[in-house]
This record gives structure tokens, C-alpha cells and sequence, in this order.
């Protein structure tokens, strides 16, 4: 069984403006399913996509099963399902200490919104937080993608 471990921050723009940005990538995703408690969701990454289900077991704990499909069967999805819910972003990754976080700058209706996020090995992990990170909202479920594709 695969469990997620994460904590979501907002990012000071000033201050992320003047952060190194080595690597990035365009990300699409697509909700086929989404209530309180689970989401099933389509993603594309670059060229290759993923199918993800999500159930949540606490505010910053969810089993999560992500798995490889066709890039075609994925675009196809998008096509057919293009009135479901969507979120388009640009990811970047920071290395900090022993993580590292992800940090998503949002297009669309979400322009402007950056969410940093943290993969943790236990709840209690201990992190230093970068000098960019802002206020926490990994218990506002305002800021859960599948909320956000709303």
C-alpha cells in the first residue's frame, strides 16, 4: 500500500522571483472523480502520463496508486472528458537540505497561486522550512489540486 506524507505552503513571490530554478515541467491534470475523501485523476507530464487514486486518511496523510498509461490513451481522455475538472501548472523542484520540494506555479484560472510541497517519510518528520515558504495550508482543503481544478 502506498501512502502519501505531505505539507503544503504558500510562496512568497517576491521572494521566489530570486530563487535558482534548475528543472521544471509543464503539468495538465484531469479529475474524473473527486469528492471529500477520494479523487481519481489523469495527468500529463512532458510525454508521459499517469492515472492517480487518491483517498485521504488525514489532512496531511492519503493512500495514493499512480500508475503509467499510454500518452495517447491519456490525451484521449483529456479530449473526451475535457468538461471534468482541470488544473494546468509549471513544477519545479528545489532541493533543501534532505528534500525536496515541489513547487507549483499555476496557470489558468489558478494564475498567480504558487504552492510549495513537501514529501515527508512520517508525519512527525522534522524539515527546515526555505526562506521562500510562506504560511502553511495543508489543512485548508482550499489548496488540495482537486479543489483548486474547481
Amino acid at each position: 500500500m502506498a501512502h502519501e506524507i505531505e505539507r503544503k505552503y504558500l510562496v512568497d513571490k517576491s521572494l521566489w522571483e530570486k530563487v535558482i530554478k534548475d528543472k521544471a515541467e509543464y503539468v495538465h491534470q484531469l479529475y474524473l472523480h473527486a469528492d471529500t475523501q477520494k479523487a481519481i485523476r489523469v495527468r500529463i507530464i512532458g510525454k508521459k502520463a499517469f492515472i492517480t487514486i487518491k483517498s485521504k486518511l488525514s489532512d496531511i496523510k492519503r493512500l495514493e496508486f499512480e500508475y503509467e498509461i499510454p500518452l495517447e490513451d491519456a490525451k484521449l481522455m483529456m479530449e473526451a472528458y475535457a468538461d471534468c475538472p482541470q488544473v494546468e501548472k509549471t513544477r519545479y523542484f528545489i532541493k533543501e537540505e534532505h528534500h525536496t520540494w515541489e513547487i507549483d506555479v499555476f496557470h489558468g484560472k489558478n494564475e498567480g497561486l504558487i504552492v510549495a510541497e513537501i514529501e515527508l517519510s512520517h508525519e512527525d518528520e522534522l524539515f527546515a522550512l526555505p526562506h521562500w515558504v510562506a504560511e502553511e495550508v495543508t489543512h485548508d482543503p482550499t489548496y488540495l489540486n482537486v479543489n483548486l481544478a474547481k
